[in-house]
């Protein structure tokens, strides 16, 4: 029985706290694409000169980390009150998080824009727009589907990602 009136209550985040976490997730993103660029172009580019391959892969190795460590101590920290979270554990999950929504999403959704609605079929005053403007990734109508797919995966993932972080990677039983 509850003595004194006590109400055990669980904590509830307001929609401007989720907000404020939400941005703080895509300046940790920006960032991340920063360090993934740079490390992908110093291993492109430096220390083996055109084995993409390599770069991409020890670039979204790297980069991953680098928005666990941020998302651990800027967007998603520990609530002392709650379970102590596993670093390794949760390390594995965000590079399944990223995993999913960035390689296997990201892809299916491509493949979708490009080979199954073909955006630019239905987008051609948009695309000459872009070409008049000298606009040239959406002004070409042969990469359009391509370059206008990756703009809107972001529009999925990005939000996806947040929420399976959020409420998987990063998430605390109670104790």
């Amino acid at each position: 029985m509850i003595e004194n009136n006590e109400v055990a209550v669980s904590k509830k985040e307001s929609f401007g706290e989720i907000l404020v976490q939400f941005i703080k997730f895509g300046i940790v993103g920006v960032s991340n694409t920063i360090v993934s660029g740079v490390i992908y172009f110093v291993f492109n580019q430096v220390l083996f000169p055109g084995v993409w391959l390599l770069a991409s892969v020890i670039s979204w190795l790297l980069s991953v980390l680098w928005a666990f460590m941020l998302q651990n101590v800027f967007v998603f920290k520990e609530d002392k009150t709650e379970e102590h979270r596993i670093w390794w554990k949760t390390l594995m999950k965000t590079y399944t998080a990223y995993a999913f929504t960035g390689l296997f999403l990201n892809n299916v959704l491509l493949f979708f824009w490009v080979n199954i609605i073909d955006l630019a079929q239905y987008c051609g005053p948009v695309i000459s727009f872009f070409d008049r403007i000298n606009v040239g990734f959406l002004g070409d109508p042969i990469t359009f589907s391509s370059n206008m797919g990756w703009v809107l995966n972001m529009i999925v993932s990005i939000p996806l990602n947040f929420v399976i972080n959020k409420f998987w990677a990063y998430r605390q039983k109670k104790q």
